[in-house]
């Protein structure tokens, strides 16, 4: 038996862990233009657990609720992953907002030698997220020239 999703998720996601998730929500929507699909509070109104859209993508927005998961601002500012954020257009001006909302941009937008050009940002609690937008198809062998890189395997 087959079950749809009735919540329509993409095959993968992913769950980003903040010391003020309600802080975290407001500012995802300000700076970077996610939105609220999903917010789970309890009966004292301590979020629960939260899900946010950007496009065809989901992302779950929760709290330190376990010793295993933790807010980069909680461990010294260390990531042990990066959430990146494909963009149809717009990148320049979307970094620009996610700046003036007061986000921490550590790349600024510059293309890429495989065809995207790309910015990283810091959220308030020390996230980084990178946002790409494609700008050219590039074939592999012009990309190992451009690199000085051996690549297996390629984008299709």
């Amino acid at each position: 038996m087959t079950l749809d999703d009735p919540f329509k998720h993409s095959s993968l996601g992913s769950g980003v862990f903040y010391k003020d998730p309600r802080a975290a929500l407001d500012w995802l929507e300000a700076a970077f233009g996610f939105v609220r699909s999903m917010v789970i509070s309890d009966a004292e109104g301590k979020l629960v657990h939260s899900e946010m859209r950007f496009g065809d993508s989901c992302i779950i927005v929760d709290s330190e609720w376990a010793d295993y998961v933790a807010s980069p601002a909680s461990v010294g500012g260390r990531n042990t992953q990066c959430v990146y954020v494909r963009l149809k257009d717009g990148l320049d001006a979307h970094c620009e907002q996610a700046r003036a909302k007061g986000a921490e941009i550590i790349q600024e937008p510059a293309d890429q030698f495989y065809g995207e050009r790309q910015y990283r940002a810091r959220d308030p609690e020390g996230h980084v997220w990178t946002f790409t937008q494609p700008i050219r198809l590039v074939p592999r062998e012009e990309a190992e020239r451009l690199s000085g890189l051996r690549i297996d395997g390629w984008h299709r």
